[in-house]
């Protein structure tokens, strides 16, 4: 049984923590170990933790299963009727649980509070990355495609998932 939390600033170092764990594990294979240290510091250190927060809007929800995390979830608006579904990580212990699919109900829950009528999700995913066929699962179509460059000569290789809401 797991139970989700809205994140607060004070979790920061949390997350920071779950994210030196999961995210390496997810993108090994499909990106340098260069990338993946610029990419942490990127999204994950604690100063760009809280700018994500407390400057650009965007909502983190952290699972727990007991007292342990487990994974954890973030949203953020874009426009007046689209939100981005920023990240969904599940500590690689947990996964093969179903927390995956929680943390996304959650996301979507979320946005229904924030924004009750109709909206759209979207989210980005690496191409390589095996979770493509979970957003399928869970209803998300492919509406677009794009090589976005994050800074010092890296790139995402994205395909854009959207969902209607």
């Amino acid at each position: 049984m797991f139970t989700i939390q809205k994140a607060t600033t004070e979790d920061i170092p949390l997350i920071n923590k779950m994210a030196q764990e999961v995210f390496p594990a997810t993108y090994k294979e499909i990106l340098s170990p260069e990338q993946l240290d610029y990419m942490m510091n990127w999204m994950y250190s604690v100063e760009n933790l809280r700018k994500q927060m407390e400057e650009e809007g965007h909502i983190y929800y952290i699972a727990y299963k007991e007292c342990e995390p487990a994974g954890y979830v973030s949203i953020q608006p874009e426009g007046e009727h689209l939100f981005h579904l920023q990240k969904i990580y599940v500590l690689p212990h947990f996964q093969g649980c179903q927390l995956g699919k929680l943390l996304f109900k959650q996301a979507i829950e979320a946005i229904k509070e924030i924004h009750p009528g109709p909206c759209e999700m979207h989210l980005n995913v690496n191409r390589n990355n095996k979770a493509l066929l979970f957003y399928e699962r869970m209803g998300m179509k492919k509406v677009d495609e794009g090589d976005f460059h994050i800074g010092n000569g890296y790139y995402m290789n994205d395909y854009i998932m959207g969902m209607n809401l």
